[in-house]
């Protein structure tokens, strides 16, 4: 096991959304021997650094040249949350250069230094679920995996090279269902669903909600997954500090309530490009997560949102504030 008081560790995308939240949990446990590499560029997400504590700050692309001149020093740690998230993305180049090369460079460097090293995969590289939702690292699954979408075929390009090579036994991948929480407000559209219907409700008394444009599922029956950021870090560093855990790991009208209000919802149409590559259910099995020793409870949607709204929405407040 790893003491993270003692441990260095690289955290890249750590300005943004799940990056900065392991950072908060990270300091939290007395760790402040922490390299952030993140694209600051012209959003928001710096106001997620300012409460934080950390060693060092660079610019992801000077990342890979630092760590082969052996200048940033050796990490215990690597905890790989950096890529381009937008699932509307669709420039192919831009995310194979993001999120499948420089992911293969970083686990590379990261596995010669003998330093642990977890990635964000994600739930997007299931598509439509019609091959199931299994943490199953095999080839032959993952090879009958078709995501709906560039992104998810972005990330699903490194899970195959990491079994192609045998490298999955080494490595932890994070598959990530639908996470929300504090620190995400500089992510626009990209937002999740909580953030989006408290801007809704403040603005208009109503959540808006996508129509269903499959049989199988009526308007408003749709059903993903929803998991706050605090507990998706808290799995992620416990998979980060446990021998042996390698392979995939899944991590699994709230809003109204938590601000007093009465339910009120109106179903509107969705953009005609998002209608082939909508994923209408997700269901994540965190069987492995809890084989491997995870034992704390998940917090529930509804307290999990009410503590959202209340303690950072509202009082517009990042994590590290309160």
């Amino acid at each position: 096991m790893i003491d993270f008081s003692r441990a260095r560790v690289l955290v890249t995308g750590g300005a943004g959304f799940i990056g900065s939240a392991l950072v908060w949990e990270l300091n939290r446990r007395g760790c402040e021997r922490i390299v952030i590499a993140d694209f600051l560029e012209t959003s928001e997400k710096w106001r997620n650094l300012a409460p934080l504590a950390f060693e060092d700050y660079l610019e992801a692309d000077d990342l890979l040249a630092r760590l082969a001149s052996k200048s940033l020093g050796r990490f215990d740690v690597v905890l790989h949350m950096g890529a381009c998230s937008s699932t509307t993305e669709r420039n192919a180049a831009y995310l194979v250069r993001n999120n499948f090369q420089f992911t293969k460079d970083l686990a590379s460097a990261a596995l010669s230094s003998n330093a642990r090293f977890v990635y964000a995969s994600s739930a997007a590289t299931y598509g439509d679920g019609s091959a199931g939702m299994k943490d199953d690292p095999s080839l032959p699954y993952l090879h009958t995996l078709r995501p709906l979408n560039m992104y998810g075929y972005s990330k699903q390009m490194f899970d195959l090279y990491a079994a192609q090579r045998g490298i999955l036994d080494k490595i932890a991948g994070v598959k990530f269902f639908n996470i929300f929480g504090p620190n995400e407000g500089h992510k626009g559209d990209m937002r999740s669903l909580v953030s989006k219907a408290y801007e809704q409700i403040a603005e208009t008394g109503e959540i808006r909600l996508f129509k269903s444009y499959i049989p199988e599922y009526a308007d408003g029956e749709q059903k993903r997954d929803f998991l706050y950021v605090k507990d998706a870090v808290a799995m992620t560093l416990h998979l980060a500090a446990t021998d042996g855990a390698s392979g995939f790991f899944f991590f699994a009208n709230a809003v109204f309530a938590a601000l007093g209000k009465q339910p009120n919802i109106r179903f509107i149409d969705m953009p005609e490009e998002l209608r082939a590559k909508y994923q209408y259910f997700t269901q994540a099995d965190i069987g492995r997560v809890r084989t491997s020793g995870y034992t704390a409870p998940i917090t529930s949607l509804v307290d999990a949102v009410a503590d959202y709204v209340k303690n950072y929405i509202v009082p517009r407040k990042h994590l590290g504030d309160v």
